[in-house]
């Protein structure tokens, strides 16, 4: 590693009375990935918003290749080589890929001609970089969320960048291009490139870190070689307290049969012959490689692709589900995998984020019920811990294990039958992901039946009763709940299985 690319010294950031960093110091060596880590609300996206010129420190010194930079503007930042990925990409949706990135890319002139032909060619070379077989003329929303996530890349490769930060850049990636994420880091620290890494997944700390910031309440709790970390001591670290058992141990034993499906499936959603049941008070747990046809299965079930096939069954009726509306009056609830998109609506109030499933329920005719709203809100953030400045806050004022509680607190006011959830933890921290777990288990107990999709195995093995696993759009085997990680995922790849 070479010399220092950025160093921060004694950063401080307030807003209004809260106290966001209270002096934190972090340097970045070229030729590195440095992870920074930290429970949501750490000061983590302060600190970054700082770096790219976003936010202005109220004090502090930051320096960039041992020179000290005053006021720093986003588009500074850029001409001294800082690049942020979010992890929700910040492209225009109208545009092609070329426009995008040649838009990053590009200084405009006025009154010149555009080489269109030369902007392709840019754009597909940078794609080729990053391994992404994506065309340069593909509209971006015709891509799907790791798509996005590759283009961004793409423009920050071609930028030039010499400070990368990512910011959960493999929460929407499959394995596959998961591990392509990983091939072009390491190219671009053997370059020269310095890497901020943020990530909750703490197995990608260990496989592509050397050194690692962990954040707490905004402070600076300690930097460290990777090498000399375990993930027990990062954990605690991050939370200043020892997890024991990250998950809960089941609570009650399941009763008669609540929801079930036989020989179930949609040909438009890719879901064919699925039967299972699922009993008032269990957790079943949907486990499958990416592609399996997980997330199309509870789309299915919700009425978003209505099935064409088979039968679903709710407390021994036979019903037939062809929307999201007739689904939440029939008593099926369903959390999305991407909250920011169709979870938590984040301009709207926490209150009426809560009651948007039972709107007309709550305010029948022309009767406004803001009072008893208020109330509802209140009782939900107090019953589920989100930590809230109170039910008019705005959606995106809360971190991301809170916007995925108020997100299941939507649904729960809709007094449903059966709960689907959707990688209900996906892109949470430590703390976050432990108090969702105590409350999924604690919605078993009240009788509530669970279908739980999730890509974290560890997390299907700690918090299911029974595993259900998909593989080619329809389930293959039903494991226990303790079921053998190697046992699930031979299963899973078609490999001979022991079902339960």
């Amino acid at each position: 590693m070479n010399g220092e690319l950025l160093q921060l010294s004694s950063v401080a950031k307030s807003f209004g009375a809260v106290r966001a960093l209270k002096g934190i110091t972090f340097d970045l060596k070229a030729g590195e990935v440095h992870a920074l880590l930290g429970e949501n609300g750490a000061g983590k996206s302060t600190l970054i918003k700082i770096i790219t010129g976003a936010h202005q420190p109220d004090g502090g010194t930051i320096q960039i290749d041992g020179l000290k930079v005053g006021t720093l503007s986003p588009a500074m930042a850029r001409k001294l080589g800082i690049a942020c990925i979010y992890q929700q990409p910040a492209l225009f949706a109208d545009l092609t890929v070329a426009e995008n990135i040649n838009l990053r890319l590009a200084e405009a002139k006025a009154f010149s001609r555009v080489n269109w032909s030369a902007r392709r060619q840019q754009a597909q070379q940078l794609l080729q970089r990053v391994g992404a077989q994506i065309s340069p003329d593909a509209e971006i929303r015709s891509l799907s969320m790791p798509e996005q996530q590759l283009v961004e890349i793409a423009c920050a490769l071609g930028s030039g960048a010499r400070i990368v930060i990512m910011d959960e850049p493999t929460a929407s990636l499959t394995q596959k291009e998961t591990h392509l994420l990983f091939a072009v880091v390491r190219e671009l620290s053997k370059n020269g490139v310095g890497i901020i890494y943020i990530s909750h997944r703490l197995e990608e700390i260990f496989q592509l870190a050397d050194r690692v910031t962990i954040l707490r309440d905004g402070e600076s709790v300690g930097t460290h070689r990777v090498d000399d970390m375990n993930e027990a001591a990062l954990i605690k670290s991050m939370v200043g307290r020892e997890i024991s058992t990250i998950y809960p141990p089941a609570e009650s034993t399941p009763g008669e049969v609540v929801f079930s499906l036989n020989n179930f499936g949609s040909s438009r959603g890719g879901v064919r012959n699925v039967s299972l049941e699922i009993r008032a008070g269990e957790i079943l747990g949907l486990a499958g490689l990416v592609g399996a046809g997980r997330t199309e299965l509870a789309r299915t079930i919700f009425g978003i692709t209505p099935a064409d096939s088979g039968e679903m069954c709710l407390s021994g009726e036979r019903i037939q589900i062809d929307s999201p509306q007739a689904a939440v009056a029939r008593g099926i609830a369903y959390v999305p995998e991407d909250r920011r998109r169709h979870g938590v609506i984040l301009e709207m109030p926490i209150d009426q984020n809560m009651t948007m499933a039972i709107h007309r329920t709550f305010f029948p005719g022309m009767w406004l019920r803001f009072g008893t709203e208020k109330q509802l809100a209140l009782d939900y953030i107090r019953d589920l811990n989100i930590r809230a400045p109170g039910p008019d806050a705005p959606g995106n004022s809360l971190s991301g294990g809170n916007q995925q509680k108020v997100a299941l607190a939507r649904w729960l006011a809709a007094k449903p039958k059966l709960l689907i959830l959707d990688e209900p933890t996906q892109g949470v921290d430590v703390g976050a992901k432990s108090e969702i777990h105590k409350l999924i288990r604690s919605l078993a107990k009240s009788g509530l039946a669970v279908l739980m999709i999730s890509s974290d195995l560890p997390e299907i093995i700690g918090m299911s009763d029974r595993i259900a696993v998909m593989r080619s759009g329809t389930i293959v085997s039903i494991l226990p709940g303790k079921s053998d990680a190697s046992n699930i995922m031979a299963v899973a790849l078609g490999q001979k299985g022991t079902g339960a």
